[in-house]
């Protein structure tokens, strides 16, 4: 059943034709992600099917009885609001009902001697005669997930992350038949990025969405529409599946576009040849010709082939992290935190949003000063710092001219030279682009540029705070293999779990306390060992007169355990445990600062090869698990 249907959109922005009679629509339950570069319009198709921009020509359809919520990418609030009434902003009766009881709440609190307002007894009345229990029990675990606690707080007060996070909180409320999310996880963790994919996958619930995430994406969609040179693909199926139906398609433009250029050489030699008074039949001839020549050289959106940027030479002391503490008044971030860096380590660094990463980042290059403990920095080292605060730039002044104030000529490890334009071009910085105001740019568009002049410096270690905020796919996919090519040291806090598998040898976790460890392995199987350990715990803490009390006259739903199944649950407990402690022993012997080759080389070996068992085993203990 179709409940929304965009009819023939268009829209300029001053000489710039963002798109042309684009038609798409959405069926109850369908959810599609909305794939393009960064300026191309993504936003804008939201902006007019959430009704906050209207298109030159075209029109939006949709079905009358259906409720639709729009989270924005950068949500604007009056600044006198409070945090209540930007959550509760929907018509609805119930969620008006629920405003009333939480106001009633904070009264209570406020008071001094908890004096309950005479409105309140009616409004629980009203909560029961609405059920609306369930209701708010569902708003207070979303505004939870979200560590939404402060409902009296204005909306002057919050940071962007906030107002990302309130603004998405309200959409969900309103349980809304379609949501339409511009960049839900940027500001999110990554434990709240895994209870959202959860959240979104309601059957009955329709979604249009941008995202750059691309695990989001392949375990959310069921299809992807791509804006392309102004065109719309679209590919029913997740990620995986967008992936290998583009590349088929852009082999098949490849073939046509090599025929066409084939083509278009006999044309145009026929061109100089034909004598200025022309028939008929040759002016049609020319009329083909121009066709041709516009397919022949149809842009390509595909980007450059990759190249590494040379990093200046780095020593062989890089970093020495001893005893590293730091506490914001009482709060303890980093708790007696020592690490040696070693050449060309590319190390990941995650944990909870206000847990210390970005302060990290700060105490490493001097921006910050550690409350006790050293940071010693060898004297070759030179950091390129991407931060989440921005770029500093004159807004009056044109791409190109900014980068050449850093850089005229961009070094390459192979010796050569590339001029600022053509790295620009590398990052999807178009010519026409290039001459562009920063300021007249798009947020993405800013980051991205940002990023590149962070590189253009030719720094030996990076470091890269959330660089993949508001980026497009393919600026993510040119980031990753610029940081998979690049010789000297990286430390990367990012939310992107598919960035940090791809390009991180380990990770930094910060947990309670301050405490960070160093786990010699992928994100997603770190992930994958803290569930089971977490499965484990529950386990321990449900005493089973608590389960027998819940269900005492029921048969047991769930599958038990064969005798089989139960020792090889219980052996592979331990040959896990085993794996850990020994992949442990092998982690302080690569610290340990051997020199052999050979003997570093089959620690290597011998590592993987356990990680992978890990794995391995972990998968089918979690199986065994689930039976219990």
């Amino acid at each position: 059943m179709n409940i929304l249907l965009a009819e023939k959109l268009s829209k300029t922005y001053g000489d710039k034709n963002l798109f042309e009679d684009l038609t798409f629509g959405i069926e109850k339950g369908q959810k599609i992600a909305l794939i393009a570069r960064n300026g191309t319009g993504k936003s804008t198709i939201l902006n007019i099917i959430g009704g906050k921009e209207m298109p030159d020509s075209g029109q939006i359809v949709l079905r009358n009885d259906i409720r639709v919520s729009y989270l924005q990418q950068d949500p604007e609030f009056d600044p006198e609001s409070s945090v209540l009434d930007l959550i509760f902003s929907s018509p609805n009766e119930t969620i008006n009902i629920i405003k009333q009881y939480e106001t009633c709440l904070m009264e209570i609190e406020k008071s001094a001697t908890h004096e309950v307002p005479e409105i309140f007894e009616e409004v629980v009345r009203k909560m029961d005669h609405l059920d609306a229990w369930n209701y708010e029990n569902s708003i207070k675990q979303i505004l939870g997930k979200f560590q939404i606690t402060d409902l009296s707080q204005k909306a002057k007060e919050l940071s962007g992350g906030q107002k990302k996070k309130i603004s998405l909180a309200s959409a969900l409320i309103n349980e809304a038949d379609l949501l339409i999310l511009d960049e839900p996880t940027n500001h999110l963790d990554i434990d709240m990025i895994e209870w959202l994919e959860e959240f979104l996958k309601k059957p009955n619930l329709s979604l249009l969405m941008v995202t750059h995430d691309r695990y989001f994406l392949n375990k959310v969609c069921d299809e992807i529409i791509e804006l392309e040179n102004g065109q719309l693909y679209r590919y029913k199926g997740n990620y995986e599946y967008y992936l290998e139906k583009k590349d088929e398609r852009l082999e098949n433009e490849k073939t046509e576009t090599d025929k066409a250029r084939s083509l278009y050489k006999r044309e145009l030699d026929w061109m100089r040849k034909t004598p200025q008074a022309r028939t008929t039949k040759s002016k049609s001839r020319i009329d083909s010709f121009y066709d041709i020549e516009e397919k022949a050289f149809k842009a390509q959106a595909q980007g450059m082939k990759s190249f590494g940027v040379t990093s200046e030479r780095i020593g062989n002391k890089i970093l020495e992290i001893n005893n590293l503490h730091f506490s914001y008044e009482h709060k303890k971030i980093i708790s007696d935190f020592t690490y040696t860096l070693k050449k060309g380590e590319r190390i990941g660094v995650v944990g909870p949003n206000g847990c210390g990463k970005s302060t990290l980042l700060k105490l490493v290059s001097g921006l910050l000063k550690p409350s006790a403990g050293k940071i010693a920095k060898g004297s070759t080292v030179q950091f390129g710092y991407y931060s989440q605060d921005g770029l500093q730039v004159d807004e009056s002044k044109r791409l190109i001219d900014i980068l050449k104030e850093h850089a005229e000529f961009i070094k390459l490890k192979n010796g050569k030279e590339i001029s600022a334009s053509t790295f620009l071009t590398y990052f999807g910085f178009a010519h026409t682009t290039q001459w562009n105001y920063f300021d007249n740019l798009s947020g993405g568009e800013k980051r991205r540029f940002h990023l590149l002049l962070t590189l253009s410096k030719n720094p030996n270690f990076l470091l890269l705070d959330e660089p993949t905020n508001d980026f497009d796919i393919e600026t993510m996919n040119t980031l990753e293999d610029f940081l998979l090519d690049f010789d000297g040291c990286a430390l990367i806090v990012s939310h992107d779990r598919f960035l940090l598998d791809k390009v991180a040898d380990h990770i930094f976790v910060f947990e309670e306390n301050g405490v960070i460890k160093d786990f010699y392995s992928s994100y997603s199987q770190y992930r994958s060992i803290k569930k089971r350990e977490l499965s484990q715990q529950k386990k321990v803490s449900t005493p089973t007169s608590d389960i027998a009390e819940k269900t005492p006259n029921r048969e047991p739903l769930i599958k038990k355990r064969s005798y089989k199944e139960e020792q090889e649950y219980n052996k592979l407990e331990q040959e896990i445990a085993y794996l850990e402690s020994n992949s442990q022993k092998l982690v302080e012997l690569l610290n340990s600062g051997e020199t052999n080759s050979e003997l570093l080389v089959n620690w290597s070996k011998e590592y993987e090869e356990s990680q992978q068992l890990i794995d391995i085993k972990t998968n089918r203990w979690i199986e065994l698990d689930e039976i219990s």
